[in-house]
């Protein structure tokens, strides 16, 4: 009984995803009320239906409270968590128990993120983003809403079964050696021979990497490239899973490969296609099952390889930040479970870097009108208003005259001058802030047209790597890892074991993350009818398994109310959760006390919002000067080992995990 839907302040349908239980609860509740003949309403109409006077309360509250619901239980115990964004209202339900109100509240931001990365800063206006989540055109919406829908089920499953995604860091496959070969091939033979092509059409290769199922084998950015933050790339990483399910079961190399590796256990990712009759293994819990078969009715026709998806990403140069800039990715399958992406700059990016610019002025400036400051205390900033008029004429000018999204934007700027700048207009008084919203509009107007009109969906894009070089790209990168492609898939499913770690007795598992480069170290704990962990494949490694996912949420629920060291005995076992900092050179860093946030507060993770880079920014306001690192361990031993031996365990492991040898290259 899950359910996740998007709606605008006039009780709209943005978006919808619901398994088919909860699907079938709504049927049966507004199907039973048709007299004999009738044909049920439509689904979606249902759902107005059931949502609306929610929606329409929440709305009521805020316009006359200035606040509104946050969760809230019904008779039937079903669980309501909701979040306003601007004018749209997310709300999650949950009926059978299985989610709690974090959860709820993560699914919200998760999806909220994925809405950003594909639509970028058309976010920043309610009235366009309306327009994108519902198109006119109904098979156009169908296909955005299955999309969407797939990419939140693709979420749900990796967060269920991947340990990488339950404490949202990427996991690096651990072989050195090949780990830099791949790296040295992207960066001195892939990216040169596709950025000198001239079927590159304008286009820029920055970024490129290879997945083996979820797992990262090799990264590479261009010199003087931003780096990729890693909330971007776990949504990439969803993305491509996505596109290209991974379905471990029957991309086994066989037992001769298995032999070779024996010394290790397996790392099974329970994966299905879209398109499979009959699952290859059982879930633990039959409603994360019901979830999976909801990806049978969605199916969606498989993706053109060679169109590039429209994605937008944070970019951190010199002069400051800039979220959500416009890039092409390419995804390339090279065998079923490995994968090859490329990152593209698009010729015309610069334009979606002014438009944030002005954005961003706009915004201040009506944040101060609206806080009472008018006259030239409103006209003061950095930019300054002045500063800003010029640079603004020039970039109007710049998009050309004959355009109609380019004349409304001159029309609303002519008339924000007027009454700005004119000696007998009123001035920066409260009266321009309808204005500076318009403005706003405007832009991110040009921004849509520029960046999504046609791109977003599947239409060819007006530049684009061409055919023949990405089929260039994907040759070359096949040849490199022929040999090695089964070696991969068993390597992702084994890629450390605990018995590489002798020198702790009693360590039953543990989870060794480094916020500053967003990566995780942990042996695996998923478990299938064709293989088994270390613990086996009974009733200990499920109980295993269950309590690590419980652990995370624990340690969280403690990071929020400020705690960052939590150690517990749960029966035969004992847990420990510690987040610490370091500086460049490893010396661990005094405590602090870290920020108390609110019930309501965004979940703690990094696809959500990333609460660590927040976190380092706070601790680095004590450490001027001084790089910062983060790094969090959680541990799970066996009650009968003495408490001093696991304090011990867990300093002398946390060393070992990132030094020099063991440490997966960057």
């Amino acid at each position: 009984m899950k359910c996740l839907l998007i709606a605008s302040e006039s009780a709209e349908v943005l978006f919808y995803w619901t398994d088919p239980e909860f699907r079938q609860n709504v049927q049966d509740q507004y199907g039973a009320s048709q007299e004999e003949g009738q044909r049920p309403p439509a689904f979606e109409d249902s759902l107005n239906t059931l949502f609306a006077p929610i929606i329409i309360s929440c709305s009521t509250m805020v316009d006359r409270l200035g606040d509104s619901y946050a969760c809230f239980t019904t008779e039937n115990q079903h669980n309501y968590v909701l979040h306003q964004f601007d004018e749209c209202l997310y709300i999650a339900v949950n009926g059978d128990g299985q989610e709690c109100e974090d959860d709820l509240r993560r699914k919200i931001y998760v999806m909220k993120k994925m809405i950003e990365v594909l639509f970028g800063m058309v976010n920043l206006s309610s009235n366009l983003l309306r327009k994108e989540l519902r198109p006119q055109d109904t098979e156009q919406r169908t296909g955005l809403w299955k999309h969407l829908q797939g990419l939140l089920e693709t979420y749900s499953r990796l967060r269920e079964n991947d340990q990488s995604f339950l404490v949202e860091a990427v996991e690096r496959l651990i072989h050195p050696t090949l780990c830099e070969q791949c790296i040295e091939f992207l960066e001195r033979r892939l990216l040169p021979a596709l950025n000198s092509s001239s079927e590159r059409n304008g286009e820029e290769v920055l970024h490129s990497f290879i997945l083996v199922h979820t797992k990262l084998l090799a990264f590479y950015s261009s010199r003087n490239t931003s780096t990729l933050s890693p909330s971007d790339l776990l949504a990439l990483i969803v993305m491509t899973q996505s596109m290209y399910p991974s379905n471990t079961d029957q991309e086994d190399p066989g037992p001769e490969v298995q032999l070779h590796l024996n010394t290790h256990f397996i790392w099974f990712s329970p994966e299905r296609t879209a398109r499979e009759d009959t699952p290859m293994f059982e879930f633990v819990d039959p409603d994360i099952q019901i979830a999976e078969d909801s990806l049978i009715t969605l199916e969606v026709s498989p993706p053109d390889p060679l169109a590039p998806t429209r994605v937008f990403l944070e970019v951190s140069l010199k002069d400051g930040l800039y979220p959500m800039m416009p890039h092409s990715m390419y995804c390339r399958p090279l065998w079923p479970g490995i994968t090859l992406v490329l990152l593209t700059k698009i010729p015309n990016s610069s334009v979606a870097m002014s438009v944030y610019s002005y954005l961003e002025a706009f915004a201040k400036l009506e944040k101060r009108l609206s806080e009472g400051q008018e006259g030239p205390a409103a006209a003061r900033g950095q930019p300054t208003v002045h500063d800003l008029r010029s640079k603004l004429d020039k970039f109007i000018k710049a998009l050309g005259p004959c355009d109609i999204q380019t004349s409304q934007l001159q029309n609303v700027w002519s008339e924000f001058k007027k009454r700005a700048f004119t000696r007998g207009g009123p001035g920066f008084t409260r009266e321009l802030i309808p204005w500076c919203k318009s403005m706003k509009t405007q832009l991110c107007g040009v921004y849509k047209q520029c960046f999504l009109n046609g791109t977003t969906r599947g239409a060819d894009a007006p530049q684009r790597l061409s055919p023949a070089l990405q089929e260039l790209a994907q040759a070359m990168v096949q040849e490199k890892l022929m040999d090695w492609k089964d070696f991969l898939l068993v390597k992702s499913k084994r890629n450390i074991t605990m018995v590489s770690y002798p020198d702790f007795p009693g360590l039953v598992h543990f989870i060794c993350v480094d916020r500053s480069s967003g990566q995780m170290i942990a042996p695996s704990l998923n478990i299938t009818e064709r293989s088994t962990s270390e613990l086996g494949g009974g009733p200990l490694a499920q109980f295993i398994r269950g309590k690590v996912w419980g652990l995370v949420r624990t340690a969280r629920q403690y990071l929020q109310k400020g705690y960052s060291t939590v150690t517990l005995r749960d029966g035969d076992f004992y847990f420990c959760y510690f987040l610490w900092f370091e500086n460049e050179t490893g010396y661990k860093l005094d405590e602090v006390d870290l920020p108390v946030l609110p019930d309501d507060s965004p979940p703690i993770g990094v696809l959500a919002r990333d609460y660590y880079r927040k976190l380092l920014r706070y601790y680095s306001k004590t450490h001027a000067g001084e790089v910062v690192k983060c790094y969090e361990l959680l541990t799970v031993h066996l009650g009968v080992i003495p408490t001093e031996y696991i304090l011990q365990h867990c300093r002398q492991l946390a060393s070992k995990l990132w030094e020099p040898s063991r440490n997966p290259l960057l």
